[in-house]
């Protein structure tokens, strides 16, 4: 699956933020869509947060705008040096996000953004098992990314979107139950949303405290 289309879109910066720019209008623009999986969470301006696969920065650059002290992380060397000069205010790791070089207990919120349909299911576990580990507790765990669509009207231009710029990675997400599988990991499911005639998910899980 997929077609040159996904290869230049990591390519080209102005590819992709054409993409991102087409794909929020639904949703009432770019900067509501990048907001739409944190901007409802109480935390103070001093909170810590990571944004996990922060891609060339495009969430992240709304996160700074919020929080004072923002890292971003992603495994990629050429979206890091994008997201830098997108967002110089940030901080940023080049890493996996299965394997974190983070200590336990860091973070107060970590955030991902369409980045679920890109992993293996063992690459999703892993992933949350380290976001597990670097949350604080009471730590929020903020995401949106595809869901399966409960509205037909919709199925038609995702079924396009995946063919031309997703793999099966993709496919997989939307017969799983994210919700249930940070449930699984110890998450406390706050809240689950979906949009678009449910073809978007957010959820924000939490880790609880220990005398919760």
């Amino acid at each position: 699956m997929a077609t040159i289309l996904r290869t230049w879109s990591y390519q080209y910066p102005w590819l992709y933020d054409t993409i991102s720019a087409l794909a929020a209008l639904p949703l009432g623009g770019r900067d509501r869509l990048h907001r739409l999986a944190w901007q409802a969470l109480d935390l103070p301006r001093s909170a810590v947060v990571l944004d996990l696969c922060c891609a060339h920065g495009v969430v992240t650059k709304a996160l700074t705008q919020r929080f004072d002290q923002v890292i971003g992380l992603d495994a990629s060397p050429k979206a890091i040096a994008r997201a830098q000069q997108r967002v110089p205010q940030a901080t940023y790791v080049q890493a996996f996000a299965e394997q974190m070089p983070f200590a336990d207990a860091t973070f107060d919120l970590v955030h991902t953004s369409m980045a679920l349909h890109e992993m293996t299911p063992q690459q999703r576990h892993a992933l949350l098992a380290e976001v597990w580990r670097v949350l604080k507790p009471g730590g929020w765990f903020a995401l949106i990314d595809f869901h399966r669509p409960q509205v037909p009207l919709f199925w038609p231009g995702m079924a396009l979107f995946f063919w031309l710029f997703e793999t099966e990675t993709a496919w997989e997400l939307l017969q799983t139950d994210l919700a249930a599988h940070l449930r699984l990991q110890g998450f406390t499911v706050e809240r689950q949303s979906n949009y678009l005639g449910h073809s978007l998910q957010v959820i924000h899980g939490r880790k609880p405290h220990p005398k919760d």
